[in-house]
């Protein structure tokens, strides 16, 4: 009798093979392949097959072999955990970029040492070769096994955990499962409940290292219990994990909020309160030079300034929808303007104040304030606007993630004819301002419409995604799909930036809205004389003033181009004879805007040049017998090299080009390359 066969496609070709077969049996050769995608779902290699299936090998070192190699790879710290404590209660343990972790309720926390021991049990666990079988549970069969397991017990019958902002893996999609760890001899000797997939067995795991522990609330609420996390990393290779490693030190050196102390940028005083930053003034400098140069560029652009307040009636964020939608990212409300009568009674109601978390609302009403003709479109408003969002305590991380933030927001009004042309040369104008700043490296990522959070019909949704999916293909850059992204009130590109060190930073962000038009009833007067509602694009395209700042102390490590260093000059006299001659110079400099120190203090010359260094201003002038008996000054450079006995008329004069030429000086040859300077 013939063996019964099924139908499948694979890579692309139609296949005969048998009725039982797995992923096992298709993929024996070939040892790096862990798992299959069944029609684009991710599954364990032992999966059965069925008819038209189509099924792709899912390979180790590839982005979704490495996910499942670093879940199985949590399965194994918790089961490690477990063995060492074993009254430890499981949390969740999802994969994250670059790794995975898992939360525990355990009585002591965690402490270096004791992941020195986790890490060993888990080596012996991994050379076990313990595999990883899957079985579906019912609920009541879920909930008898996990039964002293309280936080397993919670999230039986949910689908899906978020945990501070991370999705977590699911732990069911229609149907429950566990996961049991079996050993060589058949013997069950861990289990938990899972989604999967997970790796053939232990074994697959290469390499790992757990990197630290951290308190974290369960699933991400603060009314919630505080558990222990322990954050682990893995690869598929020794050379991989080597190469993440360097990177997290070099990641560590360039660390914003270090660079900020140690450079005197900011600060974040406890008096004032978390994410909260206030700028020292050289990190106000920075910034004025960021603000400067935006307000420059967008005047070039046929933008028009703007300016609201920071506060409004709730109502504004009512028709906006933001009350009904970001509410739990906006700061309480503030009950003003009631008055009362002497004997306590109200005599006018009051109203409800907010800071305001965005800026288009107000943005809306300068719009409306007065008839719009097509002739005026597309009107272009900006704004340098600090908004408000209540981020919890827990989550303000440095510049990255504040409460109080500058955003260089715009908002452009156009006709539908238009909208197409403006995005277009939109995108293009916020990429020559990025690149101005020296990001190079971008991709895009479209952030489409979330299913459970949406104004507007899926008409107009449909053609704004389909418009600004156009315009991101035709920039020629790389375009990625970020499904349920978006924000209530329409899809967005955002500029993905990668930095010197390779890190993805998000950027700008261009949002397409036909529904607060819809909503805030804006209009303008067509050429036909009919009433037409115009396409509103939002754009911010430093994000934040704040986090961009962050994103340019770690891109180039403190170490600022010249246009942007917030001191540009830093000039030392050799002895104090000479110290008015090199002010001299730095007199003319700073007629001419240029941000000079002078070191007058009591150090040796030897230490001046030390705390220069330190400070990593693009040039040191340096003023000696020699030089003042020429008139010139000497500049020493980042790397330590010189060019010496300079006149101070060509001195002032090549300082200013390399500003204006906006170029990273860390060198003679950088100097040279970036002015008229002739080294003799």
């Amino acid at each position: 009798m013939n063996q019964p066969t099924i139908s499948i496609t694979l890579n692309g070709e139609v296949k005969e093979v048998a009725a039982d077969y797995t992923g096992v049996e298709l993929f024996s050769d070939d040892k790096n392949i862990i798992a299959v995608s069944i029609n684009g779902e991710p599954r364990d290699l032992n999966t059965p097959l069925h008819e038209s299936d189509t099924v792709d090998a899912i390979t180790l070192d590839s982005p979704e072999g490495l996910a499942i190699m670093r879940h199985s790879a949590t399965h194994v710290m918790a089961q490690a955990v477990q063995e060492i404590r074993p009254d430890a209660k499981l949390g969740i343990g999802p994969v994250i970029k670059d790794g995975f972790y898992y939360d525990f309720d355990v009585e002591n926390p965690f402490t270096p040492d004791d992941l020195k021991e986790i890490e060993k049990r888990m080596k012996t666990i991994i050379k076990s070769s313990q595999s990883f079988r899957r079985r579906v549970v019912t609920e009541e069969e879920a909930r008898a096994e996990e039964s002293n397991q309280p936080y397993k017990l919670e999230l039986i019958g949910l689908k899906e955990a978020q945990i501070e902002g991370e999705e977590a893996t699911e732990i069911s999609s229609g149907e429950l499962s566990m996961y049991d760890n079996v050993d060589r001899d058949g013997n069950v000797v861990w289990k938990d409940l899972c989604r999967g997939p997970h790796l053939p067995n232990t074994r697959y795991i290469k390499v790992f290292k757990l990197m630290r522990t951290a308190a974290a609330y369960w699933r991400g609420n603060e009314k919630n219990p505080m558990l222990q996390r322990i954050y682990g990393t893995a690869w598929s290779s020794k050379d991989d994990l080597k190469t993440y490693m360097s990177k997290l030190e070099e990641a560590a050196k360039r660390d914003h909020r270090k660079l900020g102390a140690e450079m005197d940028l900011f600060s974040f005083p406890e008096d004032i309160g978390p994410g909260l930053p206030v700028f020292h003034p050289k990190g106000a400098a920075i910034i004025n030079a960021m603000e400067d140069y935006s307000r420059q560029m967008h005047r070039k652009h046929g933008y028009s300034f703007v300016q609201t307040p920071h506060i409004t009636k709730g109502h504004l964020y009512e028709i906006s929808g933001h009350l009904q939608w970001y509410k739990d990212g906006m700061y309480p409300a503030m009950h003003l303007d009631e008055e009362h009568d002497e004997r306590g009674n109200v005599t006018k109601q009051g109203f409800d104040y907010y800071l305001k978390p965005m800026n288009c609302p107000m943005h809306n009403l300068i719009f409306k304030s007065r008839q719009r003709s097509y002739k005026e479109l597309p009107l272009r408003l900006f704004e340098f606007g600090t908004v408000y969002r209540y981020e919890k305590s827990g989550e303000v991380h440095g510049l990255t993630r504040v409460r109080g933030l500058t955003q260089d927001d715009s908002h452009i009004y156009c006709t539908r004819e238009q909208m197409r042309g403006e995005l277009k040369s939109l995108l293009e104008f916020v990429l020559q301002v990025l690149k101005d700043f020296g990001l190079k490296d971008f991709y895009l990522e479209l952030s489409t419409k979330d299913p459970n959070k949406f104004v507007g019909s899926d008409d107009v949704w449909e053609e704004a995604t389909a418009t600004l999916a156009q315009v991101g293909k035709e920039s020629g850059l790389e375009l990625v799909d970020d499904p349920a992204g978006a924000a209530f009130y329409g899809p967005k590109i955002s500029v993905q930036a990668r930095d010197a060190i390779g890190r993805t930073w998000q950027v700008s962000t261009i949002q397409l809205d036909f529904n607060l038009p819809e909503r805030f009833g804006l209009e303008y007067i067509a050429a036909d004389g009919s009433h037409q509602r115009p396409v509103m694009i939002h754009r911010a395209l430093f994000g934040s003033i704040e986090r961009f700042l962050a994103i340019l102390i770690e891109h180039y490590a403190g170490a600022f181009p010249a246009w942007l260093a917030p001191v540009q000059v830093q000039a030392i006299p050799v002895a104090d004879e000479f110290a008015q001659h090199i002010l001299g110079v730095v007199s003319r400099l700073r007629n001419d805007l240029v941000r000079c120190e002078v070191d007058r203090s009591d150090d040796r010359f030897g230490k001046k040049i030390r705390n220069a260094a330190k400070s990593k201003a693009p040039f040191i002038l340096i003023a000696g017998e020699e030089d003042v008996s020429k008139n010139a000054v000497s500049f020493r450079f980042r790397d330590g090299s010189q060019l010496n006995g300079v006149a101070v008329d060509d001195a002032v004069t090549w300082i200013q080009q390399a500003i204006a030429h906006r170029a990273q000086i860390n060198s003679v040859n950088d100097f040279v390359a970036n002015t008229d300077a002739v080294q003799a």
